[in-house]
């Protein structure tokens, strides 16, 4: 089952969470291996979609999601969903999902 995870972006600046991801068992979940995916949707059935940049740090057992002042600068302001899916050996897992709070910028 994902963690549950919101975000709040700022229009117009560069954006980067780290979630931490741990297991059933409460220990950092070992990441050796893995690739993540992540997107953001304005809905859950729409097709436009932004996907994150992910890096994995297996040490930490955390994933960072990033985007550029240019991409967040692109984002209309309001809510949006999201999820972050990690792959190991062609098995799909999600992660974390949440909603993301795009808040406006007034400088241009």
């Amino acid at each position: 089952m994902a963690t549950k995870a919101n975000l709040v972006i700022d229009q117009g600046a560069t954006f980067s969470a780290d979630l931490s991801l741990t297991d059933d068992n409460g220990d950092v979940m070992n990441l050796n291996g893995y690739t993540a995916n992540s997107q953001m949707r304005k809905w859950y059935t729409s097709s436009n979609s932004v996907a994150f940049t992910t890096d994995i740090n297996v040490t930490a057992g955390s994933i960072t999601l990033s985007l550029t002042a240019t991409q967040t600068s692109n984002l209309v302001a309001g809510r949006y969903v999201y999820d972050v899916e990690v792959t190991e050996n062609g098995v799909i897992s999600r992660v974390v999902e949440g909603i993301v709070t795009v808040t406006p910028n007034a400088t241009r």
